[in-house]
């Protein structure tokens, strides 16, 4: 993690203005003049970041106080040309793209437009006319693409955060590369508003960062519905807000892995080791239909969403145009209709396979990509190298799925290896839950929303029931007490069960339970299938907050053992 990202979670008394100062000096210091296709002027850095600092003065909570944001070139910033890597199609809008201006709202400051593989058409970074984007620690390498750029600001220092765009694995192939974290959403949930279409309905906008604590804070900020976006998605009502205690993983099989480098198929067994010695229940599965339905991004009729995107500006033969995006463009114009409508199908029956694959795992666990090139190799072959590069990567957003790339196990000789955890839509919290689970990181929260619900007996941590809540999501907050005003029983029930009960402030005594926030469906699910004596109910915390919780009617109480004078339920069972 860079010195500023480090200030600026820890919430330490360095300016926003200090932190933007070591930022340009950095740009100055690692003489990258590829990751950028444009800068803003250093005065325009200095002059956000001081007013981030009075917002800060004046009492606002901004959670991404100063952090400094390198944003790719086919994404909107109010008044700074849009160029998509091709100077011929540059226009300057009046908007910044909502998920990043978002960003700012919340305290970022934009330092500028990064490279990237023009059209963000590649997984490499070589393609644009503003030169090939060098890993940041081996300049003879590929950064990887499209969204180069971005991830090589923030590997090399410079940058907090990098936005980026994922249709093909843009998101997460640089990441893998130089040692970044990077979310990819579920499709929609970070609205693309804002952003030059590549395959329009599988675009999403991302993220990069040092850290996965930073790289969800700024995704969350960045997540939720945008009317000016007609695809853009909210958290269902049956959302996921945490993986259970012993998640169950699968990875792909030995035939899967052919596409591998040595060094990587190394490293990933490795990564695999580690997760299950993180606690994970690993088990090897077939993912040949994911991999088969990767090729239909570029080999298949759904390519002709690029043509329909950028088609007929390149049709002009503009003097910038990258000759292998130019390629892949044109060709895009031959599917015919019934073509894409009978690849559309392919994918719908794939989803129902994946959906069938994945069922009784909690995630998909796959190296990000396949090598890693020098910029010599990819030059010599443009194309091959390229499309082996997103062999795990292509089918995530065909297939509506969702994932977050994280370093894996490095290889033999020290270079960094990615890897990502794979889920299906909207559970996204569960990806990053894994993610942290196998860096050895706290875990941070990425979705919002739910309910709090209180409970006191058999669906704490440990107890009989708690698997319950693991099965809808739950997600653990605190240990939490009751007011004063409650009493507690041990109820005649299989499995054993106390029962909660209000008798009034100061006849009864504090009780110990868990605070838990679940989705709404969940807490529906729980309500639907309540047994008696059980209730759900407001129960106040002896902080003063009333919340859902589970309690039991009087009449149970009053036939059961009273053990409150034990102060909780497991403190009762210890006994």
């Amino acid at each position: 993690m860079s010195i500023v990202v480090e200030q600026a979670l820890s919430a330490t008394s360095v300016s926003s203005r200090a932190r933007a100062e070591a930022a340009l000096r950095r740009i100055d210091e690692v003489d990258r003049p590829e990751v950028w296709i444009a800068l803003r002027p250093a005065a325009e850095v200095l002059a956000d970041a001081d007013s981030v600092d009075e917002r800060v003065a004046a009492g606002e909570n901004l959670p991404l106080a100063g952090l400094l944001v390198a944003v790719k070139d086919n994404v909107d910033v109010a008044g700074m040309p849009t160029t998509a890597g091709c100077p011929e199609f540059a226009y300057t809008p009046t908007e910044t793209a909502s998920g990043v201006a978002r960003l700012v709202d919340a305290g970022a400051v934009i330092l500028g437009k990064t490279n990237l593989d023009q059209f963000a058409t590649g997984l490499v970074g070589t393609r644009s006319p503003y030169g090939a984007v060098r890993c940041s620690w081996d300049p003879e390498r590929v950064s990887g693409g499209s969204s180069s750029g971005s991830a090589t600001a923030v590997a090399l220092g410079i940058a907090d955060l990098g936005i980026g765009t994922d249709t093909a694995g843009s998101g997460r192939v640089p990441a893998a590369l130089q040692g970044l974290v990077g979310i990819k959403a579920t499709l929609g949930v970070i609205p693309a508003h804002g952003v030059v279409p590549a395959c329009v309905d599988y675009d999403c906008l991302t993220v990069f960062a040092t850290s996965l604590d930073l790289a969800a804070t700024a995704a969350a900020v960045m997540a939720g519905p945008e009317p000016r976006d007609p695809r853009s998605r909210t958290w269902p009502a049956d959302v996921a807000f945490a993986a259970p205690a012993s998640p169950r993983v699968a990875v792909p099989r030995a035939e899967n892995l052919v596409a591998l480098c040595d060094d990587y198929r190394d490293a990933f067994a490795r990564t695999v080791t580690a997760a299950r010695d993180a606690g994970m229940e690993v088990t090897e599965v077939d993912v040949t239909p994911l991999l088969e339905a990767a090729t239909l991004l570029y080999d298949g009729a759904v390519v002709a969403q690029r043509y329909a995107a950028v088609g007929e500006f390149l049709a002009t033969n503009p003097a910038g145009a990258d000759p292998t995006v130019a390629a892949i463009v044109a060709a895009a114009e031959r599917p015919a209709a019934h073509e894409l409508v009978a690849d559309l199908d392919t994918l719908t029956h794939v989803e129902a396979v994946a959906a069938g694959l994945m069922d009784g795992f909690d995630g998909l666990l796959l190296p990000t990509t396949t090598e890693h090139p020098t910029i010599a190799a990819v030059q010599a072959d443009p194309t091959g190298i390229n499309r082996r590069m997103g062999t795990f990567t292509n089918f995530c957003n065909l297939l509506d799925m969702a994932a977050v790339a994280v370093p894996g196990a490095p290889t033999a000789d020290g270079r960094p290896f990615g890897v990502m955890f794979v889920v299906p839509a909207f559970a996204d919290q569960v990806a990053v839950d894994l993610a942290a689970r196998l860096t050895g990181v706290p875990t941070p929260e990425f979705v919002s929303g739910g309910v709090e619900l209180a409970v006191f007996g058999a669906h704490l941590r440990g107890q009989p029931l708690h698997v319950q809540l693991e099965e809808i999501g739950a997600r653990f907050v605190e240990e939490v007490r009751t007011s004063d005003a409650y009493r507690l029983t041990a109820l005649n029930t299989t499995p054993p069960k106390p029962g909660l009960v209000r008798h009034g402030a100061g006849r009864g005594a504090p009780i110990v339970g868990e605070l838990f926030r679940v989705s709404e469906a969940g807490l529906g699910r729980f309500l639907a299938a309540l047994p008696a004596p059980m209730t759900l109910t407001s129960v106040e915390l002896s902080d003063g907050r009333w919340v859902v919780g589970f309690g039991c009617t009087h009449d149970a109480a009053s036939d059961a053992v009273d053990i409150t004078e034990f102060g909780g339920w497991v403190a009762y069972r210890s006994r």
